[in-house]
């Protein structure tokens, strides 16, 4: 186990500044969660999610709770009643999502809004090589979550009541300018070469096209639930930056792994994929076409996703180099990410290069 994965997996003691009143929840929940009944034991997540979770264990079941951390937060953060309306909503739709029992949009109950939905039990790879599984398997798991990521960009928003879920059409250009403006505004993390140069040359080479998809945002093997046993996935996690989207954007944020090195997040960068049976890079994306129903990409355009994906996350870090710099994020994770920075960079600028 990485240890990411160490710090992140299993449950603990409610953390001090999120605790709450537990009898005012059991209230809450005897009145709107069917067949509950107590007693009640809360835990809390190791996971540093920005919304507390919680484990809600019952002598018969579990159930798992987000919440909005509690105080002032900024206007739109932390949206829990959000993740709470696409998980209602992709439910019907097929998407292996948890099912949510409540929302609660009360302070008074618990001190933030939440939701209550059902813990789903099963296995959580946080090693993209999936060490654990016979070769002969692995190839199942990564069709697993080709087949999984593709169904939920088939979906049409409008039908799963997700229209309104975020701003439609011109996605590539909105994402371009918020994250150039993000970067080209912390002062304190400074300037690169390399970013400088993505921000110009960006812009100019969208592919032509557009499409609106719910787009998860964050799709990892380590967001995945898996069967105790079998190569299906049960539920997708961590919903926080789900909106509409080019669902391009989002599978080829799924397939930076093939290239990210794992010291930063899950990646497969390096290892010998043919010997862990594993499909190439190539076979996943002609998978993903065949499962989504769509014409094969152009090597031109596949490499400009991966390239904004590279461009972001980097953009992301440079921020995390900034709050470094500041003194606002010192922790070690923090300080780790800031130094990840260069590297996402470089790995930006090489798709960059393949575009050209």
């Amino acid at each position: 186990m990485s240890v990411d994965a160490a710090a992140n997996a299993g449950t603990t003691a409610v953390r001090e500044a999120h605790r709450f009143d537990v009898d005012r929840l059991v209230a809450w929940m005897e009145h709107n969660v069917e067949g509950y009944a107590g007693p009640l034991t809360v835990e809390q997540f190791k996971g540093g999610q920005s919304n507390p979770t919680y484990k809600l264990v019952t002598p018969t079941r579990s159930y798992v709770l987000r919440r909005k951390p509690p105080g002032q937060l900024l206007k739109g953060a932390h949206a829990v009643e959000r993740e709470a309306r696409v998980l209602t909503a992709l439910e019907p739709q097929g998407v292996p999502v948890a099912h949510v029992h409540g929302l609660c949009t009360d302070d008074a109950v618990i001190g933030s809004w939440f939701y209550v939905m059902e813990m789903v039990e099963g296995r959580i790879f946080w090693d993209a090589t999936f060490p654990d599984v016979p070769r002969s398997e692995r190839a199942a798991y990564f069709d697993a979550m080709n087949r999984t990521i593709a169904g939920l960009h088939r979906i049409d928003p409008a039908e799963a009541g997700l229209a309104d879920y975020g701003r439609p059409g011109n996605y590539f250009e909105r994402q371009i300018a918020r994250w150039s403006r993000q970067y080209l505004d912390d002062a304190d993390a400074g300037r690169d070469a390399g970013m400088d140069a993505l921000v110009a040359w960006l812009p100019d080479n969208i592919p032509p096209g557009d499409e609106t998809r719910i787009v998860h945002g964050d799709y990892r093997c380590d967001n995945l639930i898996f069967h105790p046993t079998e190569p299906r996935v049960l539920a997708v996690l961590d919903w926080e930056l789900s909106t509409l989207g080019h669902p391009l954007a989002d599978f080829a944020y799924h397939a930076m792994m093939f290239r990210m090195p794992p010291d930063i997040v899950a990646g497969l960068a390096g290892a010998d994929l043919e010997a862990l049976g594993i499909p190439s890079e190539a076979e996943y994306l002609a998978a993903y076409c065949r499962n989504t129903g769509r014409a094969p990409i152009s090597e031109r355009d596949y490499a400009f996703y991966i390239t904004f994906n590279f461009f972001r996350l980097a953009a992301i870090f440079h921020g995390i180099k900034g709050r470094v710099a500041r003194g606002t994020a010192a922790s070690a994770h923090a300080q780790e990410r800031a130094k990840s920075f260069p590297k996402l960079v470089a790995l930006a600028l090489q798709s960059m290069e393949t575009c050209r």
